[in-house]
């Protein structure tokens, strides 16, 4: 204890043996020492004024002028605050410390015992099995963690910063050596060798595996936290983002994936996760996976009842009434993992998956509904498993009840031989939804009642993403009303609307005459399936012309046949920006 009494007994700190270890100023160790003196006395904490009155004096409030100090030791390491409610220093107030009660940490406590900070490292010998490599490893990113979090707080060459930098180097010297004496495979080191991957890359994956073993904190799976662990400055963030960017080694060579979501503020956020298979053989090393994934879109050819869309563009690509656009980024928001995580947490949702919303897309035919579903389905990086529900009776005459059944029970099959989430798309599902009959009625009224009691209750059981898209609200079920917790309405599209439709829908390269005007057609009240099919069929009869050329009269003879031939009974896919 000879290094304790002497820095207790000193009358000046700076000579004591232990000052050089502490790395701080002068009166910065006067502080130290007067904690060290009360806590020998018995007391473990003390009242930040207090200290400071106790060196600097209480007149003329000269002891808040040194309120830094207290500051400095606690992004060094050598104090804690001793609250129920701690303050996080890099938001921290001088000010708000005043009233604060803080302590000596372990770390200075054991430095006054022996005199020097030792670093405590295992020794070098052999691992024994792949757990041990990863419990040093996952202490190599707590290490990592913990420089990230003080360099976003105090200044990037503080001596805190250094010393957990010291002692990050040690152990990764430390982890290599014991890997080069290790007989035995070390699963992950050989996966980094077959992947090429380099050393930050490596932190990325050893990182994203600490969250794998941690289940449930998700706190290093976002972008930017990967980047600033792995970033010392902002030069070297923005460089290193392309490591984590579509195309890149981990990304290309499927050792990592992403969701993409939109986030409270706006903008659109990537949570990170390691690929199945990854997983698979680094947690289980000795037991080897038999069955291989199956792609969703093998796997959709064993069956005749859905079709299989993978999304191409987003919602940002397509074109919506305003306040239908608004409705569709707030369910975004609500469906953000961090927006859930807080509902499971309130006892509000249950903890199933991620994402669980069923949804009706309403609205008269050819306002987009089924295109915005694919929209959606691509900001959630989903497939969509699509089925037309108008052939539902056709297809099967006399089993109808029987294969409502059968076309939630092939979802969930397909869903889990593929592992994967698809998005549940019922396209024209009005005969699923209409009022029921009641009172006795005739054969087809009580199979009609039957097949929409077997929809219901499949509803009901349903987990993940569901739309049910319908002309009409006006005549749903009441119970199925209960069922779906967004109900969204699909607008005719407004002159401005229509104007973009247009601009985007007429072909580029083709000749128009010179009085041609978008305007013109603007006028006419149309939808964006109408527009759709107009332009098509203008060109097939331009195109048939000896000398091509696209005129109003061509577009307005054409909108004159899809006005008088009742187009709002057409099916339409919806319309992109």
């Amino acid at each position: 204890m000879k290094y304790l009494i002497n820095f207790l007994e000193a009358k000046e700190v700076t000579k004591t043996e232990v000052y050089s270890q502490l790395k701080c100023e002068e009166n910065e160790a006067k502080v130290l020492q007067v904690l060290a003196q009360k806590y020998i006395a018995g007391n473990e904490d003390m009242l930040v004024v207090d200290i400071l009155q106790s060196l600097f004096g209480g007149e003329n409030y000269t002891y808040i002028r040194h309120l830094g100090l207290i500051k400095t030791l606690l992004e060094l390491g050598w104090i804690t605050q001793h609250s129920f409610t701690p303050l996080k220093i890099s938001e921290v107030t001088e000010l708000e410390l005043l009233n604060t009660a803080v302590a000596l940490t372990p770390s200075l406590l054991r430095l006054l015992e022996e005199g020097a900070h030792e670093i405590e490292l295992p020794d070098i010998k052999p691992y024994e099995d792949h757990l041990e490599y990863l419990q040093d490893q996952f202490f190599r990113i707590e290490l990592y963690q913990k420089i990230s979090s003080i360099r976003q707080n105090v200044h990037e060459h503080s001596l805190g910063i250094n010393r957990i930098r010291t002692k990050l180097e040690m152990l990764e010297k430390r982890i290599e050596e014991r890997v080069e004496v290790t007989t035995k495979d070390v699963v992950l080191e050989k996966f980094f060798k077959q992947k090429k991957l380099d050393a930050k890359e490596q932190v990325i994956v050893l990182a994203l595996l600490k969250e794998e073993y941690n289940a449930g904190d998700t706190s290093l799976r976002e972008m930017n936290s990967l980047i600033d662990l792995i970033s010392l400055d902002e030069y070297e963030r923005i460089k290193n983002r392309s490591l984590l960017e579509d195309g890149s080694n981990l990304l290309s060579g499927e050792v990592i994936d992403y969701e993409e979501m939109l986030n409270p503020f706006g903008g659109i956020s990537r949570a990170f996760y390691l690929a199945d298979d990854v997983v698979q053989s680094i947690m289980h090393p000795q037991k080897k996976k038999k069955v291989h994934k199956l792609k969703m879109d093998m796997a959709i050819k064993d069956q005749d009842i859905f079709e299989l869309i993978d999304p191409e563009q987003s919602l940002d690509d397509v074109v919506l009434n305003p306040k239908t656009h608004e409705t569709l980024q707030n369910l975004m928001r609500q469906m953000d993992k961090e927006v859930v995580a807080r509902l499971i947490e309130w006892g509000i949702k249950k903890k199933k998956g991620a994402l669980d919303a069923r949804i009706i897309f309403y609205g008269p035919p050819g306002t987009g509904k089924t295109m915005t579903s694919y929209s959606l389905a691509k900001s959630l990086k989903r497939q969509v498993l699509a089925f037309d529900c108008s052939k539902i009776l056709s297809m099967y005459v006399g089993e109808s009840e029987k294969n409502v059944r059968k076309i939630f029970d092939t979802f969930r099959d397909l869903s889990s031989k593929t592992k994967t989430e698809p998005i549940l798309l019922l396209n024209e599902a009005d005969q699923f939804l209409g009022s029921r009959s009641s009172g006795p009625g005739g054969g087809a009224e009580q199979m009609h009642n039957q097949m929409q009691n077997i929809f219901l209750e499949q509803i009901e059981q349903f987990e993940g993403i569901l739309i049910a898209t319908t002309n009409l609200l006006e005549n749903i079920d009441v119970a199925f009303s209960r069922r779906f917790n967004y109900k969204i309405e699909f607008k005719r599209p407004n002159k401005a609307q229509r104007k973009k439709l247009w601009e985007m829908m007429l072909p580029e390269n083709a000749p128009y005459e010179e009085s041609f005007d978008v305007e013109e057609l603007t006028k006419f009240d149309l939808s964006g399936g109408q527009i759709n099919l107009i332009v098509k069929n203008c060109a097939y009869a331009v195109a048939t012309q000896e000398e091509p050329l696209f005129t109003m009269d061509v577009f307005k003879q054409e909108i004159e046949k899809e006005k008088k031939g009742n187009f709002d009974s057409e099916k339409s896919m919806g319309f992109l920006a």
